[in-house]
């Protein structure tokens, strides 16, 4: 592509190393609402691992299907590659989506910083348990804070992480923007009696910092106390890592704990359809999707008492906060949900300061505005 005087001003979306997950969907709602606001004024142009992760018209995708081979290729890119670039496109704004920022030439460079290993204080068994988590947790520090300062704007999902940030970087300017669905509300429904199981659900990835193990423990708590009519299900398997081979191993004994794998997003609606309460006892996240997500079915949610949870959930009449550490309590709260006796918790909206955007309209506003 040559360089030359734009007739519009030229966004590029740089997100090479984003495949599937809660970093997919941040992509792909980027790109939808980059095209619903911006496209009558601006030019835009996606750079992705593989043009079929991006299914909208009215933007010009540059694919880059060896972006995944190692992190070497991936430094290449980013530090060496896009700076080429660069000069090519001669863009008004740089926005990467993943993490790293990149060395290359723009009126206004913003990143999008999600991914929350550096903040995380990971224990030996952890470090044990997944290796490869320990050697992110001390790598993406490192990454996170080379060339951060050629950023206009570090964005991040919540206050607490725009806190971590200016303490660890000081960024020139940290904004938080809220990752939000476009899916759109769904019936309410509540549970009745009857006699099929009631089923907890836990939609997540199989890191060692998800706490998936708390469930297990939980289950095979209340079949001591005599509860047997209830179903698990939890979207890893017993093979990925060494992390979910010890869950399955440990948990063996509990036939209502159940490893149903990777589920497509589609898969998980429907899940979400069929289930009863949602279970999200992750010790680490930088939003927590399905948290947002299942509020929208109007069900119960049993969250970990921790500050991302409470920011994500926000105002919701049917949530309860466990300690993510506390077994007992876990089980105790999902005992009396089954016998509709749980009294679920006030939660409240958290605004975080400004700069704030709630959504995807919002954050393009304040990129695209004159400095």
């Amino acid at each position: 592509m040559p360089m030359r005087k734009h007739q519009k001003p030229r966004l590029v979306i740089s997100a090479i190393n984003i495949l599937d997950g809660g970093p997919l969907t941040v992509l792909k709602e980027c790109v939808a609402n980059a095209i619903s606001s911006l496209r009558d004024q601006w030019e835009i142009i996606v750079l992705v691992h593989h043009r079929s992760l991006i299914e909208e018209s009215g933007v010009t995708i540059i694919e880059f299907p060896a972006s995944k081979r190692s992190w070497l290729t991936r430094l290449y890119y980013e530090w060496w590659h896009f700076n080429k670039l660069s000069k090519t496109l001669a863009p008004d704004i740089w926005l990467s989506l993943h993490d790293i920022t990149p060395r290359i030439i723009a009126t206004k460079q913003a990143v999008y910083c999600h991914n929350p290993a550096p903040f995380y204080r990971i224990s030996l068994r952890e470090a044990w348990l997944e290796p490869r988590f320990l050697l992110f947790n001390l790598f993406y520090k490192f990454l996170y804070g080379m060339f951060i300062e050629r950023n206009r704007y570090v964005i991040v999902q919540q206050e607490w992480l725009r806190q971590e940030f200016s303490r660890q970087f000081r960024p020139q300017e940290i904004i938080v923007a809220h990752p939000v669905s476009s899916i759109q509300e769904m019936p309410k429904s509540q549970s009745t009696g009857r006699e099929s199981p009631f089923v907890f659900f836990y939609p997540t990835f199989p890191r060692v910092f998800k706490n998936i193990e708390i469930i297990g423990k939980a289950a095979r708590h209340l079949l001591s106390e005599g509860h047997d009519n209830f179903e698990i299900r939890v979207t890893v398997d017993g093979t990925q890592t060494r992390y979910t081979k010890w869950i399955q191993e440990e948990l063996t004994d509990v036939p209502q704990f159940k490893l149903i794998g990777f589920q497509s997003r589609e898969s998980v609606f429907n899940l979400y359809k069929e289930t009863d309460c949602l279970l999200f006892p992750s010790k680490l996240e930088t939003w927590g999707l399905p948290l947002s997500e299942f509020k929208r079915f109007g069900k119960p949610i049993l969250a970990a008492n921790l500050p991302y949870a409470h920011e994500t959930v926000g105002e919701y009449s049917q949530v309860k906060f466990f300690d993510p550490g506390n077994t007992i309590q876990l089980a105790k709260y999902m005992s009396a949900l089954m016998c509709n006796s749980l009294e679920f918790d006030e939660s409240h909206l958290i605004e975080p300061f400004q700069p704030f955007a709630k959504n995807w309209i919002q954050l393009f506003k304040i990129l695209t505005k004159p400095d």
